[in-house]
């Protein structure tokens, strides 16, 4: 899978993705990361990428020439032969979940352009991307962090990418539930105990337990859950 990240500071991004599995998942190259720094693309002697907003208010708006000639390089660059999808990193867009993330990992190239300042301009939005997401109801400094945060969720899905392909579906939120507690050595630490039913080696009873676990722990911390099973 391809994903190409179009920001102002590719740095933020590409420190953290260059990391630990992500790293060593391009390394293998089962994944292609690759950063656009948008001030590349503006036009005229300073390379202005914002502008104040029409209208008066406040901040500073990203302008749409650098955008616009960010994504169409990227789409010159690939020959369109990937058929990628553009999605603009906003606090206004549809909220980013574990279906979102799978739905992405099935993309065979994906462009993430990151919203700045007060945000972009609005033919961008209008005229370019397939849509926007938004990784929470926050609003952060720039969207390099969410792109980041949307590239670990979608390369953990990939084949290969944790080398156990079965760590994935055991994950918070891939079955519709919470996941249930773990525990590793030692068996016992300053009293605490881990227990019984994990040390037994029954499998059966073991995969109940955590099943059980998992309920409860998504009815106290989300109930809101979809999937959660009926009270009755």
């Amino acid at each position: 899978m391809r994903i190409d990240i179009v920001s102002l500071f590719p740095g933020i991004a590409r420190g953290a993705l260059g990391e630990s599995i992500l790293g060593k998942a391009q390394e293998r190259g089962l994944l292609d990361v690759r950063h656009w720094n948008v001030r590349d693309f503006a036009p005229g002697k300073h390379r202005t990428t914002d502008d104040t907003p029409y209208g008066g208010g406040q901040g500073m708006i990203m302008k749409c020439e650098p955008i616009f000639g960010a994504v169409e390089a990227i789409l010159k660059e690939s020959g369109r032969e990937l058929l990628p999808r553009i999605v603009l990193l906003s606090p206004g867009g549809r909220p980013f979940t574990h279906a979102v993330a799978r739905e992405f990992s099935a993309l065979p190239h994906l462009i993430l352009v990151c919203g700045h300042y007060e945000g972009v301009d609005q033919r961008v939005i209008d005229h370019l991307v397939d849509g926007e997401l938004s990784i929470g109801d926050y609003v952060l400094t720039n969207g390099a962090l969410a792109a980041a945060v949307v590239v670990d969720a979608v390369a953990r899905l990939l084949p290969g990418v944790l080398g156990d392909d079965q760590s994935a579906s055991d994950d918070s939120f891939a079955t519709g539930l919470l996941e249930f507690p773990q525990y590793t050595r030692p068996a016992e630490f300053r009293g605490w105990t881990v227990p019984e039913i994990l040390l037994s080696g029954n499998h059966g009873e073991i995969a109940q337990w955590r099943r059980e676990q998992a309920v409860a722990k998504t009815r106290e911390q989300r109930p809101d859950l979809t999937l959660l099973p009926s009270q009755s």
